[in-house]
């Protein structure tokens, strides 16, 4: 977790809650942590998609959780969200092993297609998260429904560092959503371009100050 004492609020949006020290990982070269991905998943579902039922962004925190609780208690999580309700779901997913914190070395990209029976799975770092997400994908089919689901290998530019994951994994999410609203699926969706994964830093911050935030 990034907060700690005398770490000032950056921002307050919706159930996101930035601190400078969350911002400071925006200014580079860092590796971007839950409540970065969090925030940019609330900022899509409360203004970009805010009007679009079908897509569903889950907070790290919350796939976390699905992950290490039993299959009984996913519903916990799940119905609140009206995900078997959803055509499309998007899941940060992280290489940590720990129930109760924070952390992890790794993200990638899951998104559930329910048109197309499909799990995608976007990895920026030679399939890295392949073993969780496989683990993770096997609870979803019995907790969504849709046990004829397959997996499959998304397009995704490979990172050229060990931090920029986050940084795919947000920039993917862009790519993926702009395939939904042109063709209502997933299949055929390209890789972010490499001018686009080095400017999404600058991106987020300004998108910080538009919303009221503070970046220094």
């Amino acid at each position: 977790m990034s907060s700690f004492k005398g770490d000032e609020v950056a921002l307050s949006f919706h159930e996101s809650c930035l601190r400078m020290s969350d911002v400071d990982l925006l200014k580079g070269p860092y590796w971007l942590n839950d409540q970065i991905i969090s925030f940019y998943f609330e900022y899509l579902e409360q203004l970009i998609f805010k009007d679009e039922e079908d897509i569903l962004f889950v907070s790290p925190e919350v796939t976390q959780c699905i992950r290490m609780v039993s299959e009984a208690e996913i519903g916990v999580f799940l119905e609140p969200l009206r995900a078997h309700r959803r055509s499309f779901i998007f899941f940060a997913l992280n290489d940590n092993q720990a129930a109760d914190r924070a952390g992890g070395s790794h993200w990638s990209l899951l998104v559930f297609s329910r048109p197309e029976k499909s799990f995608y799975h976007f990895d920026s770092s030679h399939n890295s998260n392949t073993n969780i997400c496989r683990q993770f994908v096997a609870v979803l089919k019995r907790a969504l429904n849709c046990s004829e689901a397959q997996l499959r290998t998304g397009d995704c530019l490979q990172q050229s560092n060990g931090y920029d994951c986050g940084v795919h994994v947000l920039c993917t999410v862009d790519k993926v959503t702009q395939q939904i609203r042109r063709t209502g699926r997933i299949e055929g969706v390209k890789s972010a371009r490499y001018d686009v994964i080095c400017g999404k830093r600058d991106e987020i911050l300004n998108i910080i100050i538009d919303l009221g935030g503070r970046i220094n």
